[in-house]
């Protein structure tokens, strides 16, 4: 069985990750990008569906782990018996090339290490084609499998059963360095790595992003670790920043709610993109507003919700048999059938975040403000459809009162663009829309009871109504908006924990439930600091950040049950939803919360 979510620690370069349990495996690495056929799948499987190991001989040793300060890089201390070793595991960040590096530190005494190495590539569909290409002295291993191939260095490794088994001792001030490295199999394999240099150079460059954070208020740790986890799942190269780093890890154990996370939603995208603005991330903005001209280039009418980490828009879903799933929770996805979704939330926090980084000093380029016009465009055309909402509901399109929403703040920054900052555009004509949009909101979109609704016609709340405020488009503190966080706790608290919407009203579609949803709980702190309940606000923020791993990382929701991490990990959502929930702790004020 694989281990618990929680017990999972992130490797990356910035382009992929690798998850490495408390017991020394890497269970899941797609190379060279997230979105990529695995590797190692024991994650979603067990063992032979591809992973590799390293900890001591002695079954009883005992571990602890860290990150080095400010990095994803990993040390892991064992304790035996006979001594003390330290692996040190990270993926060097680098221009031209893939790599793992595990290196084992002799601290005290002497402790026999054991590597057990998997390989199963295309998601456990390929046997690779094995061959030793070392010597005795620089032992190395080559496997090829169609497109891919890895090499696998510092320590020689005899077969067993697909298994590739090596041993070494590691006594005080020794050390044994193990790397993988992915290159495209009709090539020459890379050159050995220079360990050392790329240690110092993959520690430079993490501790470099983050000395450039600007954060003075509460939770000041937690804050760092998820700004790092942001940077960590947006590509260094095209921009694209990915909603987690796996799929299919299961939101209901044992059940079919298992997604396929590996690619960019323009919402959650947009709404890192706010997060690290608002902390002195400027570059980051303009970097994905490049990446979003190069996506949604074309006709505005074919914008889709989601793409590939390179603006790819084939993202169509298959299940694969080749995997049993997390636990066995199944199907296995890869692709999203969200992508084929009219949702209709997407383009307001597109402006949003757009809106955001002009106002924090980023330019406009000769194509970033016609895109800007033409999604408004978008929203107009499609301002008379019901949608499948923020949480890409499967079941029957609502007119969802938070979709609604965000169209109307879609409109809103357009008007504010050529008002406030002298862009061009039809100004008159977008605020008569928005006009006509709150009007409709507050007659369909508010209960008789005075709350908020999830969609017109219903009695149902949805933890999406939290971001009203956030927009702008009602302040914290208006009657509807305590009346619709009253509802929510009487219907949507799971032992104080916010659950999204409830599962059992049908609304989505799905067979089976969930757990309470992490980001939303995240956004119930912001609510309650923006709208007085401050005493509240810091207890259950206390325990969330409580809720992440030992070095800090959250996935997407928490069973309360089980204690338990569920769903993918580490997500985006959960991480910006933590920062934002902490500024607003400090008193910063929320995305557009002085424009009510």
């Amino acid at each position: 069985m694989p281990s618990p979510i929680e017990d999972y620690a992130l490797l990356s370069d910035c382009r992929t990750a690798a998850l490495v349990s408390r017991d020394g495996s890497i269970d899941w690495l797609c190379l060279p990008r997230f979105d990529s056929p695995s590797i190692f799948g024991a994650l979603l499987g067990d063992p032979t569906h591809g992973c590799w190991t390293l900890r001591p001989i002695d079954e009883e040793a005992t571990m602890s782990r860290h990150y080095l300060p400010d990095t994803f890089m990993l040390v892991t201390r064992w304790e035996s018996a006979d001594g003390i070793a330290e692996v040190h595991e990270f993926m060097p960040m680098s221009r031209h090339r893939t790599d793992v590096v595990r290196r084992v530190i002799g601290v005290s005494g002497t402790v026999a290490m054991r590597t057990e190495l998997r390989m199963h590539f295309d998601y456990a569909r390929a046997l690779p084609w094995v061959r030793q290409v070392g010597t005795e002295t620089a032992p190395a291993l080559r496997a090829t499998a169609g497109p891919d191939a890895i090499i696998v260095r510092g320590v020689a490794l005899s077969a067993s059963d697909h298994v590739h088994i090596g041993r070494m001792a590691v006594s005080e001030g020794e050390r044994h360095e193990l790397t993988l490295t992915w290159f495209r199999s009709h090539e020459s394999a890379p050159d050995p790595l220079d360990i050392e240099a790329a240690a110092a150079r993959t520690r430079s460059w993490w501790q470099g992003w983050a000395s450039g954070i600007e954060h003075d208020g509460p939770h000041r740790d937690a804050v760092v670790r998820s700004l790092l986890v942001l940077r960590a799942l947006t590509n260094r190269d095209t921009g694209g920043i990915v909603a987690a780093a796996t799929t299919s890890l299961p939101e209901d154990f044992g059940g079919s709610r298992n997604w396929d996370y590996r690619y960019v939603w323009l919402r959650d995208a947009a709404l890192t993109l706010e997060v690290l603005i608002s902390h002195g991330f400027l570059h980051e903005a303009q970097h994905w507003r490049l990446w979003l001209l190069r996506a949604v280039a074309g006709d505005p009418a074919e914008v889709q919700i989601m793409y590939g980490i390179a603006g790819e828009r084939d993202l169509a879903e298959r299940e694969l048999d080749c995997l049993p799933g997390y636990e066995g929770a199944s199907p296995v996805r890869v692709g999203n059938g969200a992508v084929d979704q009219y949702q209709g939330d997407v383009i307001g926090e597109v402006l949003v975040a757009l809106e955001a980084a002009r106002i924090a000093g980023l330019e406009e380029s000769a194509f970033s403000w016609p895109l800007q016009r033409a999604l408004l465009e978008r929203v107009i055309a499609g301002i008379d459809r019901p949608d499948n909402g923020i949480w890409e509901i499967r079941g029957e399109q609502q007119w969802f009162t938070h979709s609604r929403v965000m169209m109307w703040a879609a409109l809103d920054r357009g008007v504010r663009a050529v008002r406030e900052h002298s862009m061009s555009g039809d100004a008159d004509r977008w605020a008569e829309m928005r006009d006509r949009l709150r009007t409709e909101i507050d007659e369909r979109g508010v209960h008789a009871d005075g709350y908020f609704v999830q969609h017109y016609g219903s009695d149902e709340v949805d933890a999406s109504l939290l971001v009203l405020p956030q927009v702008g488009y009602c302040a914290a503190d208006d009657s509807r908006m305590t009346r619709t966080v009253a509802q929510m706790e009487r219907t949507l608290l799971r032992d104080g924990l916010l659950m999204r919407y409830r599962t059992t009203s049908g609304v989505d579609g799905l067979e089976g439930g969930e757990h309470p949803f992490l980001a939303c709980s995240f956004w119930l702190v912001e609510q309650y600091a923006a709208s007085g309940r401050e005493r509240d606000a810091e207890e259950l923020m206390s325990r969330l950040v409580a809720l992440a791993n030992d070095i800090g990382l959250l996935s997407e929701e928490y069973d309360v049950e089980g204690a338990r991490h569920a769903g993918n990990t580490p997500q985006a959502l959960s991480h910006l939803a933590l920062v934002r929930a902490a500024d607003a702790l400090a008193g910063h004020a929320g995305r557009a919360a002085d424009r009510h």
